[in-house]
């Protein structure tokens, strides 16, 4: 079935040739702005002191990973600051390099809770918390995507 699919996709003009070219040229793009705008979405409520569902999850982690010296609304808003430049140098495309070293950083801080705090994360099963912390498992391998080309990788259509 999928190589009749196929073939009418190739008949009609070599549509999956021009889909799959498009999608060589344009994809990493589009990528690395939807990444960017994951990132501000989720930087932009930690500004706004009890609007960021993550705001203790983040507090907390934070504090742990500086041994207290961080903590509080300090550490949230370093998260949102870090999250902001992390989101805008891949929106814009500029800084990327820059972007994807504080986001390989960041990652550990991302990550953490689910070491840092097994007591929250999977109480009965995984927690809301451990669900948020489980999504950014995509928003990595996005990352290493992104990296790849912003070293040189491209997508070439075969």
């Amino acid at each position: 079935m999928s190589t009749i699919r196929t073939t009418a996709l190739r008949t009609p003009g070599g549509l999956n040739d021009r889909v799959r070219d498009w999608l060589a040229a344009h994809s990493l793009s589009i990528l690395r702005i939807s990444l960017g705008l994951v990132f501000l979405a989720f930087a932009i409520p930690k500004y706004v002191p009890g609007l960021s569902p993550a705001e203790g999850l983040a507090a907390a982690t934070i504090e742990v990973l500086t041994f207290g010296i961080v903590g509080g609304q300090a550490a949230v808003l370093l998260t949102a600051v870090v999250e902001t430049v992390i989101g805008l140098t891949l929106l814009t495309g500029r800084l990327v390099r820059l972007g994807l070293v504080v986001l390989a950083v960041a990652l550990v801080g991302i990550m953490s809770p689910l070491v840092l705090f097994p007591e929250l994360m999977y109480a009965g099963g995984p927690s809301l918390e451990a669900q948020y912390v489980f999504k950014d498992i995509v928003l990595a391998a996005a990352g290493l995507v992104v990296g790849a080309q912003s070293l040189g990788a491209r997508l070439r259509a075969a």
